[in-house]
């Protein structure tokens, strides 16, 4: 899909045709959308296809005629039927008369440009567009930060109910989103750190740009710290809920054990002389006595060794 904008007034409008200072936004573009841009613009193919390809780092490439800028972006899907976050290219091509974005979704981070809701924003001022872009990138990683903390803590407020084995694949797929965030923002920070060699205009724009990136970079390393710490919490509750199980199974057991010890001492095959109470009319009540009592003081030699 291609979408071309330019902005009159400060008010972004939809427009038919390649003009100059606008703003081409193509979203997941098919192979003939990509050979008609490439022929309007003079680009390569493979260039404006880089964006589409999930393997592909973030980067700066000066190329004959334009400059391709590669960059991750945060982007919210679905895994093991949870809303988890991820990261993916965007791809923005820099000619003398337009700027190209290319990504395989059609991302927040350009629909808030796209609704008019950035201050002083220009198509036609590529540079300052691009930190914008960029600062907006920033913006919505400290916000699904935020998000995954607040699930974090959703998780370890069960921890002391009941724990299931979806809490724990859902501790994982954060720390996996949070590996995901923090190598892409490492990408990113590269990036800016060449953009800001060039010493471009709106170099305070740039400035504020790192520091977002760079708040998102230790947000990202404090709450790995923090979900690996919940992750060991998690680990030892459920080992001490299994270690209190099998100390509670295990003084059962024994206290099971006496009444078949003594009904197997008396159930032996053998003469019943000389056997306790064998001759006695109550034996059998006395004995069953005598082990209700041998168990209750089991019992409580075991509730106060605290085995029970």
């Amino acid at each position: 899909m291609i979408n071309i904008f330019k902005t009159e007034q400060s008010v972004i409008r939809t427009i038919d045709a390649f003009e100059d200072g606008a703003w081409v936004q193509m979203v997941d573009p098919s192979v003939q959308e990509l050979n008609k841009v490439s022929e309007a613009y003079d680009i390569e193919v493979s260039d404006l296809a880089t964006a589409l390809d999930e393997e592909e780092s973030s980067r700066i490439s000066l190329e004959d005629g334009y400059t391709l800028i590669l960059v991750d972006i945060p982007s919210p899907e679905v895994r093991h039927e949870k809303k988890m976050y991820t990261t993916i290219p965007l791809g923005i091509l820099i000619k003398q008369n337009a700027i190209i974005t290319i990504c395989k979704e059609d991302t927040p981070v350009l629909q808030y440009f796209i609704r008019n809701k950035v201050r002083e924003f220009s198509t036609k001022k590529k540079m300052r567009f691009i930190y914008q872009l960029l600062l907006r990138s920033a913006a919505l990683y400290q916000a699904y930060l935020r998000g995954i903390d607040k699930k974090r803590i959703e998780i370890e407020e069960r921890i002391d109910g009941d724990t299931q084995d979806v809490d724990i694949i859902e501790l994982h797929e954060l720390e996996s989103t949070l590996v995901y965030f923090a190598t892409s923002l490492r990408s990113n920070s590269i990036v800016l750190e060449r953009l800001r060699r060039y010493k471009r205009l709106d170099m305070e724009l740039l400035e504020d740009v790192m520091v977002e990136y760079q708040q998102a970079i230790e947000m990202t390393a404090i709450y790995r710290d923090i979900i690996d710490g919940t992750r060991e919490l998690l680990s030892s509750v459920v080992d001490n809920r299994l270690n209190n199980v099998m100390k509670y199974l295990t003084s059962i057991t024994i206290v099971m054990a006496i009444p078949t010890i003594i009904s197997g001492i008396y159930g032996m095959n053998v003469s019943g002389i000389g056997m306790p109470l064998a001759s006695s009319p109550y034996g059998f009540g006395i004995i069953c006595v005598l082990i209700l009592l041998i168990c209750v003081a089991a019992l409580w030699i075991l509730k106060r060794k605290k085995m029970l």
